[in-house]
């Protein structure tokens, strides 16, 4: 089974964000635990006295927030890239990152956070699917931090795998969302590192975490199939996604 471990970025009801994000990894199970191993040790480095109370978050670590305030900024920032560089340890057919980025005020009416979502599942499945065709047969269970949106996005998985969605059926997903609290699981801490790295480009031009993962995306024959942004089309972009499609 292959896991997909999502968390947000960007806050849908604040003004001042431009941008939600929604992304993470998708893993297969037997790789978590080295994901997990590989963080664990980042810890231990961080916090040789008391590593369990790390928990790896984008924002709260480069601002300063908490203990991560007795930590120069500059060894803050490094600390983010060595937590995504973690994921390079693993098996590399085994994992790959998935991640949508959608501009609020060029979606609205419509809901950022039903869009983002929907992308992530039809992206996941889609992957899933082209594993089957390679003769992988796997399917997808998605797994996020525990938040306010619980209860929505259950309710939307659970209609997608009835009924399917926008793009079509969802046929590899087992259940619904599994939501976990980030404090206990290092894949989701990973998967907040990721969104906010999405977040840091598109929301401020900060691109130095996201140079670090920008090849991780799931892709095929040159087209980036796990990255989405969606933007009004007269905003120029060339990130991943924005450059592999056709013009």
């Amino acid at each position: 089974m292959y896991l997909l471990y999502l968390d947000d970025a960007g806050d849908v009801k604040n003004r001042r964000d431009a941008y939600f994000v929604l992304a993470g990894i998708a893993i297969f199970e037997r790789q978590a635990e080295h994901l997990q191993n590989a963080l664990d040790r980042l810890a231990s480095h961080v916090r040789r006295q008391d590593p369990d109370a790390v928990e790896f978050h984008g924002n709260a670590s480069l601002s300063g927030r908490g203990w991560w305030r007795s930590i120069h900024s500059q060894e803050r920032a490094t600390i983010i890239l060595d937590g995504l560089e973690a994921a390079q340890s693993l098996a590399p057919r085994q994992w790959r990152l998935f991640g949508a980025a959608v501009d609020k005020s060029a979606i609205s009416p419509d809901d950022a956070i039903e869009y983002a979502f929907t992308q992530m599942c039809d992206r996941f499945d889609k992957f899933l699917r082209r594993l089957y065709r390679e003769g992988i047969r796997q399917k997808g269970l998605i797994v996020l931090d525990k938040s306010a949106q619980e209860t929505r996005l259950q309710s939307l998985a659970s209609e997608f795998r009835a009924f399917g969605h926008r793009y079509g059926d969802v046929i590899n997903l087992v259940d619904v969302p599994f939501f976990v609290d980030s404090k206990a699981t290092r894949c989701i801490q990973y998967a907040d590192l990721v969104a906010y790295s999405l977040w840091r480009k598109y929301e401020q031009g900060d691109t130095r975490f996201f140079d670090a993962i920008a090849r991780s995306f799931d892709s095929e024959g040159g087209v980036v199939h796990g990255l989405h942004h969606y933007r009004n089309l007269a905003d120029p972009c060339d990130c991943p996604d924005c450059a592999s499609r056709p013009s």
